[in-house]
């Protein structure tokens, strides 16, 4: 159950609980502050009348001879068969008869005390005094009233009234069901809700220490523990990008030094060149040429260096400017891949061109996809060796425009290929000699996918690579 479900359902019993507490309490309080024998139930009526009916026939039959020894004795011998006494009274007031067992009765005008109901007819010595009229059967007019007397026990039979003990026992069970709950709460709420928080707490004390490596854990599967798994999820990628920040850090300060010894190395030649140079030791033309030569292919090394460099920066900053424009694509692709041509000869490798550029209206920014053909003719050519061959060829493909670069050189292992295309990534120790900032094939791929294409590789260890990238048409 869901720590939602089980805190409503838990309430709801609460409050059922509290509802049948004040219930049992307003009723022992109305009972309490009630009289049971405010007024005669009409059964008791019903009762009463049974109780006198006889006496009541009798004396509709003899009112006349009331006076008489007969009349009286059965008069008396009925009423004390039936506990009940009796008082016969005239209409003018005057008392006929008078049971036995009565006392004494007031003689001056009794009507004045008769009472036909049954509670204001209560006697201080507990004797219930009602009065039914006396109607001659023939005449069918009163004639007189009989007093009855009833005990109270005869009027009331004593009952056991067990209803206020058990709303008592039903409060105290309600009471107690109730205190067993909340100790119950308290301690669910103490195991699921505090003592989670309390430990989730700590491990955001340690993540903010910079220990990642302690992992929450929660056994159950309500809304704590998706707390902890989306807790544990957040812990793991700020673990992820503190490594991924620290290898950045690192590997931004193995690319300055780096660059600083790839750059050292092209002004110390170029340096050095020009000291021969100016102290005559080029003699004729042909070797001032080839000096010259030299300290170019050296410029241009520090130039690719500078501008990778500057690449970089501007991919941090999300800047590096892609200004596409409509151009035909054997235009544009051919002023590319004509020094490319001549630069790869020059490496002592075979170069394959195209055999034709499909003429395409393309949108293309030249300098970036010139930069892009660049640095993966010069990422080959780092791992192709002498002899070996670099093939370059332009095709149409699904709407798109396909360029291919491979080379015969080392290939990729298969555990750097899903890295290869990661800023700083130069393969992993131990394998052929890094070489490069680590920067071109990520330069590349920002640049590819700005223009709306792919990039994308085929390798075999030992083998050679092959690129691919597309750009869209018009």
């Amino acid at each position: 159950m869901t720590l939602k479900g089980w805190t409503n359902k838990t309430l709801t019993i609460a409050w059922l609980l509290l509802a049948a507490l004040l219930g049992g309490s307003f009723y022992l309080l109305s009972y309490a502050l009630s009289d049971s024998r405010d007024a005669a139930p009409q059964s008791v009526i019903h009762q009463v009348r049974l109780a006198v009916n006889p006496l009541m026939l009798y004396l509709e039959q003899h009112h006349e001879h009331i006076g008489t020894l007969e009349v009286q004795t059965e008069l008396n011998r009925l009423a004390t068969q039936r506990e009940i006494g009796l008082a016969y009274v005239e209409l003018d007031g005057s008392v006929s008869f008078s049971s036995n067992a009565l006392p004494p009765l007031p003689q001056d005008n009794i009507n004045r005390f008769l009472r036909y109901d049954m509670y204001s007819g209560l006697h201080n010595n507990g004797l219930f005094q009602i009065a039914f009229p006396v109607i001659d059967e023939g005449s069918l007019r009163q004639v007189g009233n009989a007093v009855y007397f009833l005990p109270e026990a005869q009027v009331f039979p004593a009952q056991s009234d067990y209803r206020p003990i058990v709303a008592f026992a039903a409060i105290m069970l309600v009471t107690l069901c109730l205190i067993l709950l909340l100790i119950v709460m308290k301690r669910t709420i103490h195991t699921h809700f505090i003592s989670p928080i309390l430990e989730l707490r700590l491990h955001v004390e340690a993540i903010l220490k910079g220990n990642y490596e302690q992992q929450p854990s929660y056994a159950s599967l309500n809304e704590m523990g998706a707390l902890y798994s989306m807790f544990d999820q957040m812990r793991t990628e700020i673990m992820y990008l503190s490594m991924q920040r620290i290898q950045q850090e690192k590997a931004q300060k193995e690319l300055i030094t780096n660059i600083s010894h790839e750059i050292k190395t092209p002004i110390t030649t170029i340096k050095a060149y020009i000291d021969s140079i100016l102290e005559g030791v080029c003699s004729d033309t042909e070797t001032m040429l080839e000096y010259v030569e030299i300290m170019r292919t050296h410029t241009d090394k520090m130039a690719r260096l500078v501008e990778d460099l500057l690449l970089q920066t501007l991919q941090d900053l999300g800047q590096i400017t892609v200004e596409p424009r409509e151009q035909y694509s054997r235009e544009v692709l051919h002023k590319i891949l004509k020094p490319i041509g001549h630069y790869v000869r020059t490496n002592e490798l075979t170069y394959i061109g195209p055999q034709e550029i499909p003429n395409v209206l393309i949108y293309i920014d030249a300098i970036r996809i010139e930069q892009v053909i660049s640095n993966l003719v010069s990422n080959a050519l780092k791992h192709t060796p002498p002899s070996g061959s670099i093939r370059i060829d332009v095709q149409l493909e699904a709407g798109m425009l396909k360029v291919i670069i491979a080379d015969t050189g080392s290939g990729i292992r298969p555990q750097d290929m899903p890295f290869v295309f990661e800023r700083y990534f130069r393969g992993n120790p131990g394998s052929a000699p890094q070489r490069g900032t680590g920067l071109g094939l990520s330069i590349c791929k920002t640049i590819i996918e700005a223009h709306g294409g792919t990039i994308s590789f085929t390798s075999k260890h030992g083998e050679g690579t092959t690129f691919y990238f597309t750009l869209p048409l018009c």
